[in-house]
């Protein structure tokens, strides 16, 4: 795939190297029947020592953790700790973005992080945020920062956009249209059908619930998928474009799911909190609204489907 291919590459040319370049964007792993945890948690240390054996890695597995949409697989490698996230299924493997380099040569991570602070401010703050419908780090995102939409909603333009390729088959394909046309059509529900997706991936039943008008959905897909070609150039295979915010996608450089832009300023945000993101956005206020004053859950969501809480935070599908 060309996206893995260049990664290696890149891999060569630089001496810092991360544990997402290396493993790739994707995993896949074959499915079994019966499977266990320490089943998949087998699977996952059999491909991840495969992907790793070139560059002369090995990983040791540590532990893993069940979450409400998969595993969380903990390993190391020359001593040191790192993650990755499978799906219950055993069908994808996803990267938990870390770094191999020395311990020393880190930034520590509220330098990282620190982008929020510098934000341009502005009266009224734009929020985009860029997801794969069906990326788990995505969904985890979008957890996080429903309640602050909801705080907010008058106060700043929020928006979901999607990244210009699909990683999750055509399911995802469907969804992402499904999405970007209830905010086109009716803006107004699409808070409510959100809140319902991310709970379970129901998405007729959140269609009723939001209470979509369906003719109008339907017509807008349709319109949609023949303007961008989107149906014409999927393939199963690969990462098929997904074109809709191409163009926004390249100003802003999104790298995968989830990117989040303030005020034009991609943000990276290490806890994936309501409250930290709340922080974030009231950060680019030029006079923030007593709104910011509220408090919000400091803990952030589990990845994937459901709303319990959890440890993982920062992967990305990409």
């Amino acid at each position: 795939m060309k996206r893995q291919t260049a990664k290696k590459i890149l891999i060569g040319m630089f001496s810092v190297i991360t544990v997402s370049a290396l493993l790739g964007t994707l995993v896949l792993v074959i499915p079994q029947k019966n499977q266990t945890g320490n089943f998949l948690a087998e699977k996952a240390m059999v491909q991840i020592n495969k992907i790793l054996a070139p560059f002369g890695k090995s990983a040791e597995f540590i532990s893993f953790e069940e979450e409400s949409q998969g595993y969380k697989i903990n390993f190391k490698i020359d001593d040191k700790e790192y993650s990755v996230f499978m799906t219950k299924d055993g069908k994808y493997l996803f990267p938990i973005e870390a770094n191999l380099m020395a311990q020393e040569e880190q930034l520590p991570s509220n330098q990282i992080q620190d982008t929020s602070q510098n934000l341009e401010k502005r009266e009224r703050p734009n929020v985009k945020l860029f997801v794969m419908s069906y990326c788990p780090f995505g969904l985890q995102m979008q957890k996080a920062i429903l309640p602050v939409w909801k705080l907010l909603k008058d106060k700043v333009d929020f928006g979901v956009y999607f990244v210009d390729y699909i990683m999750h088959g055509k399911k995802e394909m469907e969804e992402n249209l499904r999405q970007y046309c209830i905010q086109k059509e009716e803006p107004e529900k699409y808070l409510d059908y959100l809140e319902c997706f991310v709970k379970d991936g129901n998405s007729e039943n959140c269609l009723k619930e939001a209470k979509i008008d369906k003719n109008k959905l339907e017509s807008c897909q349709n319109s949609t998928d023949k303007e961008f070609k989107i149906s014409e150039n999927f393939t199963e295979t690969g990462y098929p474009p997904f074109d809709v915010h191409k163009d926004l996608n390249k100003k802003y450089g999104v790298r995968g799911s989830p990117t989040l832009v303030i005020n034009d300023k991609v943000v990276e945000i290490t806890e994936r909190s309501p409250e930290k993101i709340k922080e974030a956005i009231c950060n680019a206020f030029l006079s923030p609204p007593k709104e910011c004053e509220e408090k919000l859950p400091e803990e952030p969501f589990s990845p994937g489907f459901g709303t319990t809480t959890g440890k993982t935070s920062g992967g990305r599908c990409e």
